[in-house]
């Protein structure tokens, strides 16, 4: 089965902070984690493939980069987009159907917003999903906490469905490109 790791997200402005953004929590687990999971996809020669958005630091300059605490591959594919989705009006599906993707592992920022988004569209267009339950993260919003958001989109995501495909929540140190959605169908 053909997959990738899609990492979204994981610029240096959103996850640290600035004048406009709150730091994410728990950067330096997320960042570990991230990272590990890089490791991992490296030895088994799954590509990786980021997204970042041109709204953190107006689309320019180191706070628009991706984290300096990441081990970006040389190799690694990056898109930019402009919506929360990272989909829409980008060529990321294009690119993964071209590699003839079938399930992607997606980890980054901000739970809520972006990483929920990837993963109900990656589902209605023909893609399993592992969502790396410590592997994205958010900051706290007026109603919830940063960690109450995380739990809650790990609970929800965990077994959405689109009908064919679906999402499953597994950590880090889980063997994530052994995909196990055919135990559950």
């Amino acid at each position: 089965m053909n997959q990738a790791l899609l990492i979204i997200d994981a610029q240096q402005d959103l996850m640290d902070g600035s004048e406009k953004e709150s730091a994410v929590f728990n950067k330096e687990k997320l960042i570990k984690n991230i990272n590990l999971v890089i490791g991992k996809a490296r030895k088994s020669n799954i590509p990786v493939v980021f997204v970042r958005d041109l709204d953190v630091a107006e689309g320019k300059g180191e706070g628009f980069y991706i984290h300096n605490g990441i081990n970006v591959p040389n190799e690694a594919k990056i898109f930019d987009k402009k919506a929360s989705n990272c989909f829409h009006g980008t060529e990321l599906l294009n690119h993964l159907q071209s590699q003839e993707i079938k399930h992607v592992v997606v980890m980054g920022c901000s739970t809520q917003h972006c990483i929920d988004s990837a993963v109900r569209t990656a589902t209605i267009n023909g893609l399993d999903v592992t969502l790396v339950g410590d592997g994205h993260s958010t900051a706290d919003s007026d109603v919830l906490s940063a960690e109450q958001i995380i739990k809650h989109h790990n609970h929800t995501l965990h077994g959405h469905y689109n009908v064919e495909h679906f999402s499953i929540v597994r950590n880090s140190e889980e063997d994530l490109y052994q995909p196990t959605h055919d135990t559950y169908r």
